[in-house]
């Protein structure tokens, strides 16, 4: 099992996250995954700097902490082939040791332009399509690529690394799941979805499984839950909504009915490493193969000294033991 550390972005500035992730290397984490957004969920997160400067900036300041998107959508806010461009750019800052997640995305951060916001099986269709183009941009050769969604005409990306960029995919369902088997070379799922790493599974997907959990390393239960509450609600917000909304204020009236009540439970708490281990376990037996934590609130120190001292020290005696 490889632990990582979520950059998140609609919580901290560019040189606070670039902070997190040298802190995470230092820490001990195996990876770092970066949220790409235009906008934070709700007001209250506060940020949300453009991930390729931010990127750039992590690449200078860190040396062995793998750091990946979580993810990026290619195909309505960004054209593919500009995204190729950044990729692997940043992959040639970062080399061997950068991924790109990519996901189906949403209305929060696409409609900045004004364009209609597709449907979920045709955002399905676009990403396939975006993806195959990131990869002919990425054999380096001149490209001229006639699609139903995209078009390019005699484009070559010259700033190419000298490995081959993997490409995670988002699935919280089985239809982005199969998609993510049939495109991705991994998976990454925002939550614990055994349906989606089932399907994934099913269907041929290889490389790593990713999940990403929510945790605050605050041994005052309740003041933990009200820090969620207040700054991450997003575990409460049901089902299509995070896709559909499209401002953070819709957000934060989606959010207005959510309890303390409702996140107990929907987190891990505090700064005994014994919950976490059993959540990694139980991942793993899902057939996760990487996790990454992600701290919510302003109180990334004391969450950095637990995980160095004592959370991954623990996950990596119990994982060995359990190899």
């Amino acid at each position: 099992m490889r632990i990582g550390y979520k950059l998140c972005s609609e919580e901290r500035d560019a040189a606070g996250l670039v902070q997190d992730a040298r802190a995470a290397e230092a820490a001990g984490f195996d990876f770092a995954a970066i949220s790409d957004h235009f906008h934070p969920w709700i007001d209250a997160q506060g940020e949300s700097p453009f991930v390729w400067t931010t990127l750039g900036a992590i690449a200078a300041s860190t040396e062995t902490i793998t750091v990946g998107t979580a993810v990026t959508c290619p195909t309505v806010r960004m054209h593919p082939a500009l995204v190729a461009q950044a990729a692997a750019t940043t992959a040639t800052l970062l080399p061997g040791r950068f991924f790109l997640g990519v996901g189906t995305g949403e209305a929060l951060n696409e409609h900045i332009y004004g364009d209609a916001w597709p449907s979920a099986t045709t955002r399905r269709e676009m990403l396939r399509e975006a993806v195959e183009l990131l990869r002919r941009l990425w054999t380096g050769d001149l490209v001229n690529f006639d699609g139903r969604y995209y078009a390019v005409e005699g484009a070559r990306i010259y700033s190419l690394p000298d490995r081959r960029i993997p490409v995670y995919v988002a699935a919280s369902g089985p239809e982005a799941a199969s998609l993510a088997a049939e495109i991705g070379d991994g998976l990454i799922v925002a939550g614990v979805s055994r349906e989606a790493v089932d399907t994934y599974d099913a269907e041929g997907g290889v490389g790593p499984r990713l999940a990403e959990i929510v945790v605050n390393a605050d041994d005052d239960e309740e003041r933990a839950l009200e820090t969620i509450k207040e700054v991450w609600p997003n575990s409460a917000i049901p089902g299509e909504l995070s896709a559909e909304l499209p401002m953070p204020r819709h957000f934060e009236q989606a959010a207005s009915a959510v309890r303390v009540e409702d996140l107990r439970g929907s987190a891990t708490l505090g700064t005994a490493p014994e919950p976490y281990l059993e959540i990694l376990h139980q991942l793993a037996r899902s057939g996760f193969t990487h996790v990454f934590l992600h701290q919510v609130g302003a109180d990334q120190d004391r969450f950095f000294g637990f995980a160095r001292d004592a959370l991954l020290p623990a996950v990596r005696e119990a994982f060995a033991e359990a190899a």
